[in-house]
């Protein structure tokens, strides 16, 4: 089992931090300043597009561009393993999305790759790869629990060569972005006698279909994460034809699953990245600033905690590896604990380490003036994105008692 980085992929590392190190970090606070100056915040100002597009450009233009593509012809042909490193470099959604590595975009492609038509592929695919628009997944309600996803309710009649939808959306991340031209929307297509697991479907919706209302951006402890956003949607009597229709009526179970293990570890990535850089910036902190006449470093158990928060990092970032490893060697059935165990373990890791390096900066620490505040809002989000910790520590534990009982569990 070989995790460490390879010929193939070190120089894409060095390629990609020297680029977020020179010439993004230094871009991204005026990029997000726009956004609290601009009279409309789900929109982009001249200078936002300005600041984006040119970076994109320069990305593309080097060849760090869809790195998490497995295919060689459209992307570099990198393992999971090889794109783990990759990820952990970007350490914010801004970041990601300059090399086209960002959610929810990443797993929408996945989704369209493996299901979708050569016509959804020329309309959608084809300019997501090429990082012209963006793309938000509808799955979440806020009447169910949809961190099952047999849950799901929203209704889809058919009605000759269309189906209508009429329903309610939330947390649908990425909808607030005027970039944003394609929802792909969970909806149930059967009723209560059909097996659970078939009665939902998968469906390709233009953002801009008659009957779509998006009716609020909602919050993440007060913020509203424009201008990417997560949307409170509504459906009225929304007309989509057939052929929008992935895979077949009861597929939307298997499409999800298929498409949230790629999406889960790549959170996980990305977490660990900014796990890193909390603790940088952490000792960083602890070494140029004193109080009581000592370097913060020296004072109480700092020593302490930023060894422990090393130290588990580590840990997290093998576990991270191993979970993207068994990805490229092993069937589904045998990924899904991985990649379980690593969703429940980066996202909680990084979160404690941004929260340690928070303390360390004091007021500051919570304030704008660093990234710490913003990082811990989005790592405390995705203890719950793509399924919660609680749901994750479930299957784990299913699939570990299986090996000891012939029970159905």
């Amino acid at each position: 089992m070989d995790l460490g980085v390879t010929k193939k992929v070190r120089p894409l590392i060095e390629a990609v931090r020297e680029m977020v190190n020179d010439e993004i970090v230094p871009l991204e606070a005026e990029f997000y300043q726009e956004v609290e100056n601009a009279e409309n915040r789900f929109s982009f100002t001249p200078r936002m597009t300005e600041i984006l597009e040119g970076l994109k450009e320069k990305a593309r233009d080097r060849g760090l561009w869809n790195f998490w593509l497995n295919d060689s012809k459209l992307g570099h042909g990198l393992s999971t393993v090889e794109y783990a490193y990759l990820a952990q470099e970007m350490r914010s959604p801004f970041q990601a999305e300059v090399f086209n590595c960002s959610a929810p975009d990443t797993g929408n492609m996945e989704v369209l790759l493996k299901y979708g038509s050569d016509a959804h592929k020329q309309r959608w695919l084809t300019p997501l790869l090429d990082g012209k628009i963006r793309s938000a997944y509808l799955m979440t309600e806020p009447d169910v629990a949809s961190s099952d996803a047999t849950n799901i309710q929203m209704s889809c009649v058919r009605k000759g060569n269309e189906y209508v939808l009429n329903g309610e959306k939330w947390w649908s991340s990425g909808a607030g972005d005027p970039r944003c031209n394609l929802y792909i929307v969970m909806v149930r297509t059967a009723e209560d006698g059909t097996p659970k697991h078939r009665r939902n479907s998968m469906l390709l919706v233009p953002s801009d279909s008659a009957g779509i209302e998006i009716l609020r951006p909602m919050q993440v402890y007060g913020h509203d994460e424009a201008p990417h956003g997560h949307m409170h949607i509504r459906f009225s009597n929304v007309v989509v034809p057939l052929e929008n229709l992935l895979l077949e009526e009861g597929s939307g179970f298997e499409i999800s699953q298929g498409r949230l293990g790629p999406g889960r570890i790549h959170h996980c990535m990305r977490a660990i990245g900014q796990a890193e850089l909390a603790l940088e910036l952490m000792c960083q902190r602890s070494l140029q600033r004193e109080a009581f006449g000592k370097k913060l470093a020296d004072l109480g158990a700092n020593y302490d905690i930023i060894a422990e928060c090393r130290m588990e990092i580590e840990q997290a970032r093998l576990l991270c590896l191993k979970a993207a490893w068994m990805m490229d060697n092993a069937d589904a059935k045998t990924v899904a604990p991985w990649i379980h165990q690593v969703k429940v373990v980066a996202p909680r890791m990084a979160l404690k380490v941004v929260d340690e390096a928070i303390q360390l900066y004091g007021g500051q620490g919570v304030s704008q003036d660093t990234p710490l505040s913003k990082m811990w809002m989005l790592l405390r989000t995705i203890r719950l994105a793509d399924g919660p910790d609680a749901v994750h520590r479930r299957q784990i534990a299913r699939a570990e008692l299986r090996q000891y009982t012939d029970m159905k569990l």
